[in-house]
């Protein structure tokens, strides 16, 4: 069975949905409190992925992430280390993370995400949208093919809902921006009605740069994203529901965003190749 950690706590809210993503894709989600993993009372390389939910860690108060990122780089847990040195290890054996929302502001800000530059330095932040509003609707997105990373494997467009302040992405200078755009990172883009990349309002949430809705690493295991995945589970969830399912000529019964937590499990179990 694959095992996956989501990490609960400190205002993160998201962890039950994202723990139904998980269940329903055919792993066991298992809840871990920040503060037991902090303690060494939990591991990470029990795990097969590590998730990290959305919310408002600490409030984001000091920018969204930023306080949990702190914590995950320079608390020291009782074997000496850090959960970054944890998670940088987890990530070198095979391991996967995900991070939504919150949890993306986070990887970027741990320099997990893009680390275009191998050393764990943030390269990238999150800052307020370009719309100068808390933004909280569904968007469109279109996804590189193929894929750099095996959560969207065989995805090309998928409708989700964002709920952020603070998701546009900006690259720390031209050089890492450029790094990303040579690798294929910017895996997952906000796009148009047409499926059409964009920048513009408000297809474009947050005026992020390359309209990057969702980044990966080098290695493709680490993998967040500003829509939320984890509330398109079902079918019914999507506002527009009765007309897609009328169009389809089908009842649809399993929401776009649960494609994302399938393909890893099926991925690690072996279903599908890499």
């Amino acid at each position: 069975m694959i095992r996956a950690l989501v990490l609960t706590g400190f205002g993160i809210n998201c962890e039950e949905e994202l723990a139904a993503a998980w269940r329903l894709a055919g792993a066991e989600p298992h809840l871990v409190h920040l503060n037991r993993l902090l303690a060494g009372q939990e591991r990470i390389r029990d795990h097969h992925v590590v998730s990290l939910p959305g919310g408002f860690s600490f409030g984001d108060d000091l920018g969204a992430g930023r306080v949990l990122a702190n914590r995950i780089r320079y608390r020291t847990l009782p074997s000496g280390g850090t959960l970054l040195d944890e998670l940088s290890r987890f990530v070198q054996e095979g391991g996967y993370v995900l991070g939504i929302c919150n949890g993306f502001q986070v990887l970027v800000q741990t320099g997990l995400l893009p680390n275009v530059g191998g050393g764990l330095e943030p390269e990238a932040t999150l800052a307020p949208n370009a719309s100068g509003r808390f933004e909280d609707r569904w968007i469109r997105c279109v996804a590189t093919t193929p894929s750099p990373t095996p959560f969207l494997a065989g995805v090309s467009t998928l409708d989700l809902p964002v709920r952020h302040g603070e998701g546009r992405l900006v690259f720390r200078d031209d050089e890492v921006q450029t790094r990303v755009v040579e690798r294929g990172l910017a895996c997952l883009r906000y796009a148009d009605s047409e499926g059409l990349e964009t920048h513009v309002y408000p297809a474009n949430p947050n005026g992020s740069a390359l309209a990057c809705a969702g980044m990966v690493d080098v290695s493709g295991h680490v993998f967040g994203l500003m829509p939320h995945p984890e509330a398109y589970l079902s079918a019914w969830n999507h506002p527009d529901w009765g007309r897609r399912i009328r169009l389809s000529g089908h009842a649809m019964e399993d929401g776009e965003g649960l494609a994302l937590f399938r393909n890893l499990v099926r991925h690690l179990t072996g279903e599908v190749k890499p």
